[in-house]
């Protein structure tokens, strides 16, 4: 199960990336490439929806125990959605623009420039947020590795403890078979020696009166 969420999990980034790439182009093309630039990001961003969809459908399949990791990492690939659909709009907003300047008469060289300046600004941002965002990722899996490790060796000791428990009403009844053993073994030693001494009585019983006949 998991690896058919890696798999959709590598294909979103791939496909995010290209996004990202195409979105940053747009503002920069020829008019009719930008149409044309624009209506390719609609198509991938319906495919980026679609695999967030099927990765959160594998979540939901995966074991309560192991899925908050999963789970943080879905909510990080929702978030990187929903900043590059903000990033086309106001990508698609500096297209338009650009647009009615042309219908206009207005080259919008200068207007074109800050936009430009204000999407590379925005460009960097980004980046910055998601390696932030990556290494809280990071640190939310560590801690969730830490839990399941304590889990584990709480598991094992109390397994351990049952086995020593185990162990010890198995000592306590070889100790009562032991003493039982050693009764029976006493008892039949006490009769053993008991019927020892009658054979012995008899024995002089059966000489004492063969002597008085022969007499």
């Amino acid at each position: 199960m998991s690896s058919d969420f890696e798999g959709y999990e590598q294909d979103f980034a791939v496909l995010t990336a290209e996004i990202t790439s195409k979105i940053a182009r747009v503002p920069r093309l020829p008019p009719d490439e930008k149409k044309q630039m624009v209506g390719h990001v609609e198509k991938q961003l319906e495919e980026a929806k679609e695999l967030l969809e099927q990765m959160d459908l594998e979540v939901r399949e995966i074991p309560p125990q192991s899925r908050g990791m999963y789970s943080n990492r879905m909510r990080s690939y929702k978030q990187e959605m929903g900043k590059l659909e903000t990033d086309f709009k106001r990508s698609r907003i500096a297209y338009s623009d650009e647009v009615r300047n042309e219908l206009l008469g207005d080259d919008g060289n200068s207007s074109e420039n800050q936009r430009a300046h204000l999407l590379d600004n925005t460009e960097r941002l980004e980046r910055s947020s998601r390696r932030l965002e990556a290494g809280y990722q990071i640190a939310v899996e560590t801690e969730q590795i830490g839990q399941e490790m304590l889990e584990n060796l709480s598991h094992d000791r109390e397994k351990i403890q049952r086995a020593r428990e185990r162990l010890r009403e198995t000592d306590a009844n070889l100790g009562k078979s032991s003493r039982v053993l050693t009764g029976m073994l006493r008892r039949e030693s006490t009769n053993g020696e008991g019927a020892e001494r009658e054979g012995d009585t008899e024995s002089e019983a059966g000489s004492r009166l063969g002597a008085v006949s022969t007499e």
